[in-house]
């Protein structure tokens, strides 16, 4: 046996061994490597699904100065990276943020967080998969001259189930499989970010780089392109601006949700997080650049705010635009898939401690294919039962006590409020758990350690996640210009339903409890020697 070789059987060995300390048998495939890691949270994160989908929103709001602003969510998350590094290092386990917080705090706490973590990435894959539906109508439309109407329900409902059926079988035939799919996807984020980018250069320019400096009188009632008023302050736009890189800049932590399936998973999966991050900001970047340099020289924000980016990919050649939907709508697939994939891991290993009603069926291993079925299978089903969501559109606003639901907003919408406070929430409250459980002594003993740095950081990303989540959630009322993101009070409304529901469900049924026997069974289990550290 080479060296190389060697080398994985022994990573494998002990990957396995400190599963089981930690009171686990091994049931996954431990086939992925480094690239295949990163891979998943990557294309989660995904720079071109969240730049195609938030683009003309920063743009209006702020102008195209906003692209600076991408800076605040890409430093923040860096630091949670780091945090979720160490604790992904210490537990290398499937479940990500509800095992680093059962163990940091208690069975409990973590069974909350993986509640709401659940629910935040169920939603964003129906959010995904829904949002890909104007560019196959676009698609098909050119290649076949169907007219298909993107907004009708049955258009949505249809795409959406087709687009979940592959993604389910995709994810159901392996780890390997979803991460060949992944890489892949890695690679159409390379042509759609810097590709697209390079393209709208080598056709011209319309700006030179100063006008990524301006605002266009964004901040003025006058000028602003949606029309709200933030009475000359820049930087008041800018709060509200800065919202459409946050909605971008995560994903990064499904990277810990495959720990089972990733060979030396302490000291691949925090480097795969902080790669996700990196690379992801520089593709936003160089796309979102690449796009607002190739807006039209007159009314260049009023007019793509009008037209979306189609209006600015327009003047290339025809061939050239299907191109560019072909590889748009793969970006939308490969997210879609990763995210379901990292789902399926979060309910296989709630299931496995018991914490979800049917945990025996939900939390079986095909012996084929060494993954998840059932979760996955489940997680579909809750998805397409999201997208029917889409039939839910009021003609007229509804008062629910002192909220307002809006007319004309789907409800599908409106849940998709949630998902980014829902993870910002439960990355939140994984932080503030890492901090107590160090303030409890806790000593990490992974390949990765923050060391000195640990309180600094773990502080640091705690503020970063309280301060954005205020700001995504904050209900500044349904014509204000943060109500496109949250609609008023609806997203902490949402908030508030799955808390209620989630406590009810533990104050009756005590799912804790089941999670707390594991616990105490894993402690009994003899300790595994710490690893080394590079």
């Amino acid at each position: 046996m080479d060296g190389e070789a060697a080398s994985a059987v022994t990573s494998g060995g002990s990957e396995d061994a400190r599963l089981q300390s930690l009171g686990y048998t091994p049931q996954l495939n431990r086939v992925l490597g480094f690239f295949s890691n990163f891979s998943v949270g990557f294309t989660y994160l995904s720079p071109m699904v969240g730049i195609y989908s938030l683009f003309v929103l920063g743009l209006g709001m702020a102008g195209p100065a906003y692209i600076w602003l991408t800076f605040i969510p890409l430093a923040g998350m860096l630091f949670v990276a780091l945090v979720f590094g160490e604790l992904a290092s210490h537990y290398p386990v499937a479940g990500a943020l509800f095992q680093y917080s059962k163990y940091s705090v208690g069975p409990r706490y973590g069974w909350f967080v993986g509640w709401f973590y659940g629910f935040a990435l169920l939603i964003t894959v129906a959010a995904v998969d829904t949002g890909v539906v104007g560019y196959v109508t676009a698609l098909t439309h050119n290649w076949f001259g169907w007219n298909l109407n993107p907004a009708g329900h049955g258009t949505v409902l249809v795409i959406t189930l087709i687009l979940l059926a592959i993604q389910s079988t995709v994810n159901i035939t392996g780890a390997r499989i979803m991460a060949d799919v992944a890489k892949f996807g890695v690679y159409v984020e390379i042509v759609g970010t810097l590709g697209i980018a390079l393209i709208l250069a080598i056709h011209g320019f319309h700006h030179g780089l100063g006008f990524l400096f301006s605002t266009q009188g964004a901040q003025h009632h006058a000028t602003n392109a949606f029309g709200f008023n933030f009475h000359g302050s820049w930087l008041a736009a800018g709060l509200v601006a800065v919202l459409a890189p946050v909605y971008i800049f995560y994903g990064f932590e499904s990277c810990g949700d495959i720990a089972e399936e990733t060979k030396d998973a302490g000291r691949q999966i925090p480097r795969a997080m902080r790669h996700a991050l990196i690379w992801g900001g520089v593709g936003s970047l160089i796309l979102t650049a690449g796009l607002l340099l190739a807006t039209s020289k007159h009314d260049p924000v009023g007019a793509t705010v009008a037209g979306g980016i189609p209006s600015i990919l327009a003047e290339l050649p025809s061939w050239l635009q299907d191109c560019l939907l072909v590889v748009i709508i793969f970006a939308f697939f490969s997210c879609g898939s990763s995210i379901q994939g990292a789902g399926a891991r979060l309910a296989f290993s709630y299931a496995r401690d018991g914490g979800l009603p049917g945990s025996g069926w939900i939390s079986r291993v095909n012996q084929r294919f060494k993954t998840p079925v059932n979760a996955l299978l489940l997680g579909a089903v809750v998805t397409a039962l999201f997208a029917l969501l889409v039939y839910i559109n009021p003609g007229s606003n509804y008062h629910i006590w002192f909220v307002t639901y809006p007319a004309h907003v789907n409800a599908l919408v409106a849940l998709v409020s949630f998902g980014v406070s829902g993870i910002y929430l439960s990355f939140l409250l994984t932080v503030i758990g890492a901090i107590i459980a160090r303030a409890r002594g806790w000593e990490p003993e992974g390949a990765f350690r923050l060391g000195k740095w640990g309180w600094p950081v773990s502080i640091i990303a705690a503020g970063y996640l309280g301060a954005m989540f205020l700001n995504v959630v904050y209900p500044s009322g349904l014509s204000s210009a943060r109500a496109f993101f949250n609609l008023d009070w609806i997203t902490l409304f949402i908030i508030f339903i799955i808390a209620v529901v989630g406590a009810v469900y533990l104050l009756i049924w005590r799912p804790d409890r089941n999670v707390e026997r594991h616990l105490s069974g894993a402690a009994e289990l003899p300790e595994v020697p710490p690893v080394p550290t590079a």
